[in-house]
């Protein structure tokens, strides 16, 4: 039985609103207080990226922002030649004048939904994506988007995915859904976290780890390794 997704934001809404707020995400230290253990998990997908490929020459950063994810691994790894693709263009804009100026390779922009990347084969050693791919919608789309990861990374590369997640249970989520909010009450009260949580439901469309496990193993990651979940958050990813 497929999800009406109807009533959920279009790309040209959730554009509009990202269009707005380039200042916030611009922040290494703030850009994404909402997301709990942000810093954390910034580091360790980027840490492990550059274990996985210490090498590494081409970087694809989707839903990249305004680049805060690509500068953490160019403090681990410089002169990499960045891919950033996000759907406003401002973002990009901002990401790309701040990635040119920690980087002496190659910096690419591509404005467009992550579903409709055309990607090199056997290409990117290491894809970045934080906080994007819960606006994916129905199970097709979560499929290509994994697919064309797979194929667009050499074999040894690595996928590294910060993100909102759901759980499988009904409970199990609302008792994470449950502390979610207490947390975000801490961050602004309980209109600031009303605020966030309308969001999500009018936004984003997030599938559990376990779900994203399995799509990796189905789409040809050989190893698929879980490094940091904490509540509605997690960090996580695949070597080709």
């Amino acid at each position: 039985m497929k999800t009406d997704h109807s009533q959920k934001a279009t790309n040209d809404e959730i554009k509009t609103r990202f269009d707005n707020d380039v200042e916030r995400f611009s922040n290494l230290e703030s850009g994404q207080q909402t997301t709990i253990d942000a810093p954390l998990t910034m580091e360790l997908c980027t840490e492990a990226a550059k274990y996985i490929a210490p090498h590494a020459k081409e970087l694809l950063d989707i839903g990249c922002g305004a680049g805060n994810y690509t500068l953490k691994m160019l403090s681990k790894i410089p002169e990499l030649n960045c891919t950033l693709n996000d759907l406003s263009m401002p973002m990009l804009e901002k990401a790309k004048e701040r990635v040119s100026e920690k980087t002496n390779g190659q910096v690419t922009v591509i404005q467009d939904d992550m579903r409709n990347l055309d990607l090199p084969d056997n290409h990117f050693d290491i894809v970045l994506a934080a906080a994007t791919f819960h606006h994916l919608r129905t199970d097709e789309d979560w499929e290509l988007v994994f697919s064309k990861v797979y194929n667009a990374l050499k074999p040894g590369g690595g996928i590294w995915i910060s993100d909102l997640i759901t759980h499988d249970s009904e409970l199990i989520n609302k008792l994470f859904e449950d502390k979610y909010r207490t947390y975000l009450e801490t961050l602004g009260g309980t209109v600031y976290a009303q605020k966030v949580f309308d969001y999500i439901a009018y936004e984003d469309t997030p599938r559990s780890l376990s779900y994203q496990l399995n799509l990796l193993n189905k789409v040809g990651f050989k190893a698929i390794e879980v490094l940091h979940k904490n509540s509605c958050f997690a960090a996580f990813g695949g070597i080709k």
